[in-house]
């Protein structure tokens, strides 16, 4: 049973149970695909009917944003606590590197994704990184076959939403992957290209307050996110 916000239903769950549901999509026949809904994702749901699709019929939906959480109280359907991204990936790869499972990664600029590799491997001895390619490719056959051709367990998708959830829900069924994960500009920061939170801000949820302070031209974004809150608001006052 899903804890419905704000018209997206969420596995309400701790980083810990996310982690073993992960495990277990990737261990079940067939493919599967995991969400990682932030504010922005509710509000360009709300307006995009195959994006809020896209987000439904997820095996996985984690609440990745602290606007999520504080909407859900709002709504007095309070979730155990956010599961970010990057979080449920980290807790995923050390499982992987265990287990021998084969990993993609898919996204970002030419040159991160073989960054992003380089680092992961050494922060999860034993993880094996089957296969790369960069976000920028006009066609989606190759990019599919490539990623059957390296059998790969799970793909991490770093496209960017809408276009990566859209990409699983198309793509996904024909990778021959258990398990695709969107994770945004993640690769990124497994590149070291752009810096994470200090665990401070992590632990208190202010992630977009220190990525507003490095990159300040965010700032039309985050002036948006409030407005999550106030649909939730208006959702208790009109008794949602």
């Amino acid at each position: 049973m899903r804890t419905e916000i704000l018209g997206v239903g969420f596995d309400d769950l701790t980083p810990e149970e996310a982690a073993r549901r992960g495990q277990a999509l990737v261990e079940t026949e067939g493919f599967h695909y995991a969400v990682t809904p932030n504010p922005e994702f509710l509000l360009a749901a709300k307006k995009d009917a195959p994006f809020r699709r896209a987000l439904l019929g997820a095996d996985l939906v984690l609440a990745d944003g602290v606007g999520v959480t504080y909407a859900a109280k709002i709504l007095g359907r309070p979730l155990k606590g956010r599961v970010t991204g990057i979080g449920f990936a980290q807790g995923l790869m050390t499982w992987m590197a265990r287990t021998g499972k084969r990993l993609y990664l898919l996204g970002a600029k030419p040159g991160v994704a073989e960054l992003a590799a380089a680092n992961l491997k050494a922060q999860h001895p034993g993880l094996l990184v089957c296969g790369t390619h960069d976000g920028y490719f006009s066609e989606d056959g190759p990019v599919v076959e490539d990623i059957r051709a390296h059998a790969a367990d799970v793909v991490f998708v770093c496209l960017g939403a809408p276009k990566q959830e859209l990409w699983m829900v198309k793509h996904g069924p024909a990778s021959g992957a258990r398990l695709m994960v969107g994770l945004g500009g993640s690769l990124d920061v497994f590149a070291g290209i752009v810096e994470r939170a200090p665990e401070g801000f992590q632990r208190l949820g202010l992630e977009w307050l220190f990525r507003l302070m490095k990159e300040p031209s965010r700032i039309g974004r985050m002036s948006k996110l409030p407005l999550v809150l106030v649909d939730a608001l208006g959702e208790r006052v009109r008794g949602k």
